[in-house]
């Protein structure tokens, strides 16, 4: 019975989604440039945060792959930041070590709060930037052995969705924020996933902060402002 609710849910969002790119093919939206626009992005090495590294390259940005005491000093203020960084440790609750918990949520959510807290003031002053927060479709549904990490990626939609309500409110409106919610891709933490539906491209991070409207991903779209 979930086969045939998950197949019905993936067929949903493939009529959608077409449905969606054929409305933006005959009214397209108007798309901000980022050429130009000083770019921090975590987790830059590998995986998705290496994905996102080539797409901002290709649009021209200044890229800081990632060293926070020297940032304002060489290239001046961040306008995006692309908080990617993270890490995972699969095993059941039980045999997961405290350690691996702690460092979960050091590198998954706790670094979103300090990478933020350091780089937002200056992007209030000028009322201008952007603020990506990459999740995972695991921080909207539980999956068995790895307790920790969606619990940390539950945290990160949390933050995202906490941030985007907190600007909205101190009339911030010039500093957008995006939240990414892929499935599991190949990376350094994960070999050969697998999964019913099909992974996020890096470049669709591109893709939605060109948007006047941002979207959370997650196998489903939902609406996001």
């Amino acid at each position: 019975m979930n086969i045939i609710l998950e197949i019905l849910l993936l067929l949903i969002t493939i009529i959608y989604s077409y449905l969606e790119s054929l409305v933006k093919f005959f009214i397209p939206q108007r798309r901000k440039s980022v050429a130009g626009e000083i770019v921090l992005i975590t987790g830059a090495g590998h995986g998705i945060g290496r994905q996102t590294t080539y797409e901002f390259a290709k649009r021209q940005s200044i890229l800081v792959l990632w060293d926070i005491n020297k940032v304002k000093k060489e290239v001046g203020d961040v306008t995006i930041v692309v908080n990617n960084a993270g890490t995972v440790y699969p095993a059941d609750l039980l045999s997961t070590k405290d350690e691996e918990i702690t460092k979960t949520f050091e590198v998954n959510i706790l670094g979103h709060f300090w990478i933020t807290k350091a780089l937002l003031p200056s992007m209030m002053e000028r009322n201008h930037g952007h603020i990506v927060t990459v999740a995972s479709v695991c921080g909207h549904e539980g999956i068995p052995y790895l307790i920790p990490y969606c619990s940390s990626k539950f945290a990160a939609v949390g933050f995202h969705r906490g941030l985007t309500s907190e600007l909205q409110a101190l009339g911030k409106t010039g500093i957008k924020t995006s939240c990414l919610c892929p499935v599991f891709v190949n990376t350094g933490f994960t070999k050969n996933p697998s999964t019913r539906f099909l992974p996020e491209r890096a470049s669709a991070i591109l893709n939605r902060m060109q948007n006047i409207q941002f979207e959370a991903v997650v196998g489903h779209k939902i609406k996001m402002k």
